[in-house]
Formats: C-alpha cells, sequence, structure tokens
C-alpha cells in the first residue's frame, strides 16, 4: 500500500521534513548510508587501485601520501556538508540549478578543449 508520508515546508524551518511512517528510523538511515559507502565499487576502485597506485610511486613516503589523501578527502566532504547546508536555501530555486548546470557544462567544454588542443 501507499506510505503515509507526506512533506511539509515550515516557515523559518530547517526545510522540508518527512512526517508519517515513512519518516524511517536512525538506524535505517545509518544503514542506508554504509551500504551505499561499502557496497560501492567505485569505493574499492578509487581507495585501492587508483590511491594505491599513485602512493607506491612515492616509495617510503606512501604511507604519508595516503595520510594526506585521507585527511584531503575528509576535509572535501566535510566541506561539502557544510557547504550544502549553507546553500540550500539559495538550491531550493530551479535558476541557480541552472547557472550551476551551466557553470559545469562550461568547465566540461573547456577541460575537453583542453584535452584535445592538448594532444
Amino acid at each position: 500500500g501507499a506510505l503515509a508520508a507526506r512533506r511539509v515546508l515550515r516557515p523559518g524551518g530547517d526545510g522540508l521534513r518527512t512526517e508519517g511512517e515513512a519518516a524511517g528510523s536512525v538506524r535505517r538511515a545509518v544503514l542506508t548510508c554504509l551500504a551505499m559507502t561499502w557496497l560501492n565499487p567505485h569505493v574499492y576502485l578509487d581507495t585501492v587501485f587508483l590511491l594505491g597506485s599513485v602512493a607506491a610511486d612515492h616509495g617510503e613516503l606512501r604511507w604519508t601520501f595516503g595520510l594526506g589523501a585521507v585527511l584531503a578527502s575528509l576535509c572535501w566532504f566535510t566541506a561539502l556538508g557544510f557547504g550544502a547546508r549553507m546553500l540550500g536555501r539559495f538550491l531550493a530555486k530551479p535558476a541557480a540549478w541552472r547557472v550551476l548546470d551551466g557553470l559545469v557544462a562550461a568547465t566540461m567544454i573547456v577541460l575537453g578543449a583542453v584535452l584535445v588542443i592538448g594532444s
């Protein structure tokens, strides 16, 4: 059957809240997060193969390189989370997404052009 959940926007609140049976639990959210992290094959491709092969080129400093990569990742994802929270109201507007999509498209075009010209 249909889940008895509704999304409500409260003035002055953080944004959308889910209420009712589909609101779920903290346990379910954590398990979903862990599954999306540890069952994702890109986790292993990026950390084991990519990071491992690049770190191996640093000889004795490979563990220092690996630690630096872990710290950089921690800083990046923390900034990403806080940035998403700070930009939440701005990104609620369709025009903001059009601007963001335009910037991403321009970046990809420039990168493609650099790759074509450089080879």
